[in-house]
């Protein structure tokens, strides 16, 4: 196997075309370019002419060797690990597992997680870099940091909202949408 590195953004649009749960990054680079899913069944490289030209090859048969990614970002299928993961039992309440889901997701992914600064609702603001930034868009937010980054989000919505704020944070950072529910539902 050979390692790549890619940056976040690219990763996150790879991880956003997961169709299945545990699916691999080369897996689903194969599909969507349109690739053979083994080596074995990989088509001989086309043939070129043009007048005046010898015919070469119009592809460079890739190595036999899969080719693996990695990066900072995690693996779609780490996100499972989220609905295995032991400590959240010991959360005190649905606002403590809320928030250490939260940071769960940020551990996994640090440097993609500002994308949860989007989600917001049609008046209200849900997360923020400040304390203050949540007070000053609602001084009822009940604002808590996540973790130990510097995110901030609003606590004084119900269960439900909570479970799709979560969904929506998951989804944000590359988790299919069906493995981001059965997180948020551990609420």
């Amino acid at each position: 196997m050979k390692y790549i590195e890619i940056d976040d953004e690219l990763y996150s649009h790879i991880a956003s075309n997961t169709q299945r749960i545990g699916e691999s990054a080369s897996d689903i680079l194969r599909r969507l370019l349109q690739l053979p899913s083994t080596a074995a069944e990989a088509p001989k490289p086309k043939q070129i002419s043009q007048p005046g030209l010898e015919s070469s090859p119009a592809v460079v048969e890739a190595p036999k060797a899969k080719v693996e990614m990695r990066s900072r970002v995690a693996e779609a299928g780490q996100f499972n690990e989220l609905l295995e993961d032991a400590l959240l039992e010991k959360q005190k309440g649905a606002v403590g597992r809320f928030l250490y889901l939260l940071d769960a997701l940020y551990r996994q992914q640090p440097e993609a997680f500002a994308t949860v600064l989007e989600i917001r609702g049609r008046d209200r603001l849900y997360f923020a870099t400040s304390k203050d930034e949540l007070l000053s868009a609602s001084k009822s937010a009940n604002p808590k940091q996540i973790g130990d980054s510097r995110y901030w989000v609003t606590t004084n919505n119900n269960t439900g909202k909570k479970r799709a704020l979560l969904s929506s944070a998951a989804e944000s950072l590359g988790c299919p949408a069906e493995v981001a529910k059965e997180i948020a539902a551990r609420i």
